[in-house]
């Protein structure tokens, strides 16, 4: 009879943890829709001291909204030209660009041995 009950109970266990995986999963989180008529450019940094991308490209006299997102480890976009520097109290900002070029795009927090080769390129074309 035990036996018995130790298996009924074990199978009531098992049904309420899978209802509980199943109804409480968290969400995932939803992307942030950008204002009308504006291009999101979102630079992603991780700490093997690189951007998600060698180089991000954007349209002269289109707005553009600049997104920093930190994968892993503590980092800043940078744009000395520009005077764009995104950090993580301050992870974005709108600018439009008025002309075209290419600009790099430097680590602006000191992040480890390899901060000093932590570039990027932004292209306006």
């Amino acid at each position: 009879m035990q036996k018995w009950a130790m298996v009924v109970f074990f199978g009531i266990a098992c049904v309420l943890a899978a209802g509980l995986m199943l109804f409480n999963m968290p969400k995932p989180p939803v992307e942030e829709a950008a204002p009308e008529g504006v291009q999101v450019v979102k630079m992603i940094a991780s700490n093997d001291f690189t951007f998600d991308q060698a180089e991000y490209k954007v349209k002269a006299g289109e707005p553009v909204l600049l997104k920093l997102e930190n994968k892993s480890g503590v980092h800043g976009a940078e744009i000395k030209e520009l005077n764009i520097n995104l950090t993580n109290e301050h992870k974005e900002q709108q600018i439009t660009f008025d002309k075209p070029g290419e600009y790099v795009i430097f680590c602006s927090i000191m992040c480890g041995t390899g901060h000093d080769t932590m570039k990027s390129v932004l292209v306006v074309e």
